[in-house]
């Protein structure tokens, strides 16, 4: 009785006899097999579909630095360097130290200040030059009053008073009538010509109001200085000029009455 054949052989046959038929209906054979693997390789390795985008990851939230504010500082106020209005600007008229004076006179109203030969002399005022002596001209057997001073120099001040201050040693060149100062400008130098040769040295100083020139017995001096130099010293503005109205209100012009 002839064998049977075994279902697994003949199963086995169907499955050859299938790829077979397969292999021949394709022109390029294995090939055909092969570029589809690769494609299939190379679409994986391509990563994800177009229909799959990567997503985009948040941006890290970043925090902005404060702009650092700026207060501008106040601009100062300046510093006022004239003296109110209606008032003037006042100076000690002599610039050196050991400087003394006393609150009397001889005869009249003045102030004899006492310091250095050569200590410096300047305007106690804003004003204009009215008489200068640049000669001096005393002699003691004549001891004529207009020439006591020796070198000497009178300004009218922007105050409407007069200052007068003689016996220096050295009067400057550019002092002269009608030239105009302003209050610490240089004068001259301490001495002692004119009636105090041969004194302790110290500068004449006298108040009063303007006058024709040559009446040197009211420009010597007509109101006591050294309340204001005391006040000036300090740095006060204290002015004579409301004082020296009053005064040449009371007594008027006059003719020279005493030590004349």
């Amino acid at each position: 009785m002839p064998r049977r054949p075994r279902p697994t052989t003949l199963a086995l046959a169907g499955v050859l006899a299938a790829l077979a038929l397969a292999g021949c209906s394709s022109p390029s054979g294995t090939a055909a097999g092969t570029t589809s693997a690769v494609a299939v390789t190379t679409s994986a390795a391509a990563g994800p579909t177009t229909g799959s985008p990567t997503p985009t990851p948040d941006p890290t939230p970043t925090t902005a630095r404060p702009t650092p504010s700026h207060t501008p500082k106040p601009t100062p106020k300046p510093t006022p360097t004239t003296v109110p209005a209606g008032s003037h600007r006042y100076v000690f008229p002599l610039r050196c130290s050991g400087v003394s004076y006393g609150h009397s006179h001889h005869d009249y109203p003045a102030t004899d200040m006492f310091a250095p030969v050569g200590c410096p002399i300047v305007s106690p005022v804003d004003g204009v030059v009215d008489e200068v002596s640049t000669v001096d001209r005393w002699s003691s057997s004549t001891n004529l009053g207009a020439d006591r001073g020796g070198l000497s120099f009178s300004i009218i001040g922007v105050d409407g008073v007069r200052y007068y201050g003689s016996h220096l040693s050295v009067l400057n060149a550019s002092i002269r009538p009608g030239v105009h100062v302003t209050a610490g400008e240089s004068i001259g130098k301490v001495g002692r010509s004119g009636d105090a040769r041969g004194g302790p040295s110290h500068m004449h100083f006298g108040i009063s109001w303007p006058t024709a020139h040559g009446e040197w017995w009211v420009r010597r001096g007509e109101l006591y200085p050294w309340p204001y130099l005391d006040a000036w010293r300090a740095g006060t503005m204290r002015s004579p000029a409301s004082a020296v109205r009053a005064l040449h209100a009371k007594v008027g012009d006059h003719g020279c009455t005493v030590d004349c």
